[in-house]
């Protein structure tokens, strides 16, 4: 429940912070490219709290934007950043209609405040989250797999459940991912194609955990490369290594055994691999 919550809310904050911005690009444009894509960070937060509109914006001095940066948190490179971000909205704007401006201020202060709660709500919950996970007796094996860390492995365990007789087989775990593809035969003609039907939840988990082992895994980055090679799509390779992973996390949790990267990706047998 802790893991899903947390994972609605994140994306809760995804569909407030595009609000937000398509009402800045309409509306505040100096605000979008002094925070570019990080509206729902702790800088944009604190100066459009202070500054919800473009006239607030041009009037800001050096030593509030510093003051509101550092009651947010910020300690570092303040200075510079209290000059680029002042440069930036006291830079020349396409602005809205003069009758339209304070509703669009007010609108910009409301969407603010609901993402800056979420941001704290959602900090609340990650700790939750981690403290649960960790009080699991299968913790330390989703843990060594590569690319999960404490809120992505809690959130692969709670979708695929703990029960050990749930997947009879590593198949039948890679089907219930979604990341399986679907084979389809006719004639002379055979199409792969991805699942569309599953649990989104996991898929976005298992997607997420593939994209970071490219980082902490050289076999799993040979893999992608190889599925890459083939002609496969970026995302298309991350789902057939994602959809490896998952097998390679059946056989650790069956074995009751820590991931292992020169087990789990033999140099000497690519191809079982490429058909895993």
């Amino acid at each position: 429940m802790l893991a899903r919550t947390h994972q609605s809310m994140i994306w809760s904050r995804q569909r407030q912070t595009n609000h937000l911005r398509s009402m800045l690009r309409e509306s505040y444009p100096g605000a979008l490219e002094a925070f570019g894509d990080d509206l729902a960070g702790r800088d944009a937060l604190a100066v459009l709290t202070i500054a919800p509109s473009p006239q607030a914006g041009r009037s800001l001095s050096r030593s509030k934007i510093a003051s509101a940066l550092r009651r947010a948190g910020r300690q570092r490179n303040v200075d510079a950043t209290v000059e680029r971000i002042q440069a930036v909205l006291r830079s020349p704007q396409l602005g809205a209609h003069p009758g339209v401006v304070a509703a669009y201020a007010a609108s910009v202060s409301a969407l603010v405040a609901v993402i800056g709660e979420l941001v704290a709500q959602i900090e609340n919950l990650r700790g939750q989250v981690e403290a649960g996970f960790g009080q699991h007796p299968d913790a330390e094996i989703y843990l060594s797999q590569p690319g999960l860390g404490k809120v992505l492995a809690a959130r692969v365990l709670a979708e695929f459940g703990d029960d050990p007789h749930r997947y009879a087989d590593a198949r039948a775990r890679k089907n219930y991912s979604g990341m399986s593809p679907i084979t389809r035969a006719s004639g002379t003609k055979r199409v792969v194609l991805a699942r569309y039907a599953r649990n989104r939840r996991l898929a976005d988990a298992l997607y997420q955990q593939a994209f970071a082992a490219l980082k902490a895994s050289p076999g799993a980055r040979r893999y992608y490369d190889r599925q890459r090679a083939r002609g496969a799509t970026h995302h298309q390779a991350l789902r057939a290594l994602a959809n490896r992973l998952v097998g390679i996390l059946h056989g650790c949790l069956r074995h009751h055994a820590g991931y292992d990267e020169h087990t789990a990706w033999p140099t000497s047998a690519p191809e079982a691999d490429l058909a895993a």
